[in-house]
């Protein structure tokens, strides 16, 4: 069980640490505020609970339909590209600006940004296949490799954006810029990877 569990938490950090634009949304949600970051991670992990629920519930079939991932890639491509331009048209927006409280009803919206940007990522989908075989082929405990998993997610999600919080007066006005203008390039990038991926 032990075994399983830590397999299972180094693949969870495996599956989260790597700069992709999930974490990208969080360190830009994070400098406005610490709980708009977490909220984002949470809708994140949700998604993935809720694909991995699926997924050992026999609905592999459904998700191992071409047109199904293509649908989901479109979706999530067009999604993200909205994100990149949301950021870079907030680009020179001040962090001074941002409040330390953000309102329950922003904290749902971040939380739902989080959710359907993972939900509408097929990667999502074939990332948690390969952990489902992964724990079949190794014999390890579902239950435990899954407890560990979420275990390592949730301590990503709710440090990395306060480590970023705590930083971000050592931010100067014109690096956040940079940093913006940064981040929606990428998100772009996935988003134009995505699309490519989808056609070809």
């Amino acid at each position: 069980m032990l075994a399983s569990f830590s397999e299972g938490f180094l693949l969870g950090l495996g599956a989260a640490i790597p700069l992709g634009p999930i974490n990208i949304l969080i360190m830009n949600n994070a400098l406005k505020s610490y709980m708009a970051g977490v909220a984002l991670g949470f809708g994140a992990m949700s998604a993935d609970i809720f694909y991995l629920s699926l997924i050992l519930a026999g609905f592999i079939k459904f998700f191992n339909n071409p047109n199904i991932l293509n649908i989901i890639g479109v979706l999530g491509s067009s999604f993200l590209l909205y994100l990149a331009y949301d950021i870079y048209k907030n680009r020179a927006k001040k962090i001074e600006l941002y409040t330390h409280t953000v309102p329950i009803k922003n904290l749902s919206k971040i939380y739902i940004q989080g959710l359907l940007l993972t939900l509408l990522n097929p990667y999502t989908i074939v990332f948690w296949f390969s952990i489902a075989g992964y724990a079949a082929t190794k014999n390890l405990n579902t239950g435990f490799t899954i407890l560990g998993m979420i275990s390592a997610i949730t301590l990503w999600t709710t440090l990395m954006p306060y480590l970023v919080h705590r930083t971000k007066h050592k931010i100067s006005q014109r690096v956040s810029t940079y940093l913006s203008i940064f981040s929606s390039l990428i998100l772009f990038g996935f988003s134009l990877s995505l699309f490519i991926h989808v056609l070809f």
